[in-house]
Formats: C-alpha cells, structure tokens, sequence
C-alpha cells in the first residue's frame, strides 16, 4: 500500500482537472495512491478515468452533491496513508513534489504539516503574481530561508493575522488529519480552521522554500470571490475570528487571540471587494464587508 496518497475533491472544469490528474501520475517518485472524489455530473469523466489503466488511481462519484465541505470531508474519511494532500482539481504538480516533500519527512518524522514551494498561476497556466499574493508575500508571510519549523502560537498568530498558506498544496499526516477533519459549520474559511485546530493539538508545519514544487491556481472569479461580494464570506470569517480568538484566550496564547480579533487581511480583503460590490448592485453584501473591514473583536470579559 502506498504510503502517500493525493486526494482530489473534484467540481468544476474537466480539462484543468485532467492537467491535474496528470501532474499527480507524473511524479518523479510513483509510490503515490490518487483517490479522486466527483461531486459534478460530467458525462465524460467516469470514462476517461477508465481508460487510463493506472492501479494507483481510484475513481468515486457521489451519488448527489455534496458541496465543498462535506467532500472534503469525505475525502479525508476515504484516506488511509500515512500522509495526505487535498489538492485542488485545477492545481498542478511538479514532478518533484512528492521527492521534495518525502525526503522532508524524513528527516522530519513526527510534522503534522508541511508547506513546500508554490508558484501562483492564472486560468492560462501563466505564472502570475496579484495584489493577493502580493499582500501575502509582503504583509503576512514569515520570512523564510529555506525551512523553517513553525507551531504553537507562533504559527496560529501568524495565519490568523493574515492566512499565508496554500491549502491545496499542504502536505498533511494523515493519522491526525481524520481525528480533525473539517469543520461542519465553514464552507470558504474551513482551511484555516484546520490549520489551526491541528496547532491546538501540538502539531507542527516544516515551511519550505527552497524550491517551487506547486502550481496554486487563482482565477479571475471564484466560488470565495462570488462569496466574498454578496458579504457571505466574511459573516463566515467574522464567526470563526470571534469564536477562535475566545479559545485562544482560553489556551493562554494572547497574540494569536489578538491576531484572532483584529484579523488585519480578512478586514483588508473586505475593503478591496467593496467596489466590486458596490458595482455588481450588491448592496446587502456591500454592508456586510463595511462593518467587516471597520470593524474588529471585543473581548467578553472587556
């Protein structure tokens, strides 16, 4: 049995997908299991999987959609290696993903995460750099010179001041993955929740930068951006900030409830929204990310 499995929570365009499947199956390193979860309804995927005579690939259609959270969900109960990523259905691999962060494991046994090198591509393909990424280059992202290990509070400040990471290409232990698995109750902040539930349990992330090993892919719109102008995504984020920031406190980690409260990006994303908001007749979502990006946490007992 494969010790390293992608799982691939599968919606949307066949052909990017299909780019991803491939980069996965051309790892430099094949000892690799991909169990890939279809929540969509295309006619032609069930097929094209079939056809390509790979045992290391397992194929499952749900029955009815089940939307983000609950196949990612599913994703992490169908897993069974050692360690496990959730890769995004339009992201892309180097071959030397696997290579890179295999050998990180194993001179570092005991990480429940690892954040290797990633590269942000526009719909094209195209190596790009927006005003997103560059905020978190900038403003968020700790400086790292080839790895770092970061955990506790350190860590949980750091992503709750502003949420660096790139999800998808995270390389999780699986053991500790399905005791925490997704949280029920977030559908766009649910990678964050993660992160951090998992440092609340005394895991650790090696963050390396010594080379580019994943292709995070950013769209012009998607599902979090729709969100984010009619104002759903930030009720969403404002939720989990005050609900995180009270268990900080009650762990006794003051800057990670701080980062928790004043949530310096979340509030900064909602801001830059706003026109858009505004231009697409939004006005309910134009309210919400208002008192968002205005606005930050009290403590109960101030």
């Amino acid at each position: 049995m494969a010790t390293f499995e992608f799982m691939l929570p599968y919606y949307g365009d066949v052909a990017l997908m299909q780019a991803a499947v491939r980069s996965i199956l051309n790892q430099s390193d094949p000892d690799l299991r991909l169990i890939v979860v279809d929540d969509g309804k295309e006619p032609e995927v069930p097929g094209w999987f079939a056809g390509l005579g790979d045992d290391r690939v397992r194929y499952l259609r749900n029955e009815q959609n089940l939307g983000i959270t609950k196949n990612f969900q599913k994703c992490v109960e169908l897993s069974t290696a050692d360690h496990v990523v959730i890769m995004g259905c339009d992201d892309l691999l180097h071959p030397h993903y696997l290579a890179t962060v295999r050998a990180i494991l194993k001179d570092n046994p005991d990480l429940g995460m690892v954040q290797p090198g990633v590269e942000v591509i526009d719909g094209a393909g195209t190596v790009t750099s927006g005003l997103a990424d560059n905020v978190k280059d900038k403003l968020y992202s700790p400086s790292v010179k080839g790895r770092r290990l970061m955990g506790g509070e350190e860590l949980a400040a750091s992503v709750l001041r502003g949420n660096w990471l790139y999800f998808p290409s995270i390389c999780w232990r699986g053991e500790v993955l399905r005791q925490v698995n997704f949280r029920d109750e977030y559908s766009v902040i649910q990678d964050l929740a993660l992160v951090v539930d998992l440092l609340e349990r005394g895991e650790t992330m090696m963050v390396d930068n010594t080379t580019v090993v994943f292709q995070y892919r950013r769209h012009a719109v998607s599902e979090s951006s729709v969100q984010a102008f009619s104002g759903t995504r930030f009720a969403e984020a404002e939720k989990y900030f005050n609900a995180v920031a009270e268990r900080m406190d009650a762990r006794g980690w003051p800057k990670a409830a701080r980062a928790a409260r004043f949530r310096s990006a979340s509030r900064l994303h909602a801001l830059t929204m706003l026109p858009g908001a505004l231009r697409r007749g939004k006005s309910g979502g134009a309210k919400v990310l208002v008192r968002h990006a205005l606005t930050s946490g009290q403590r109960h007992d101030a």
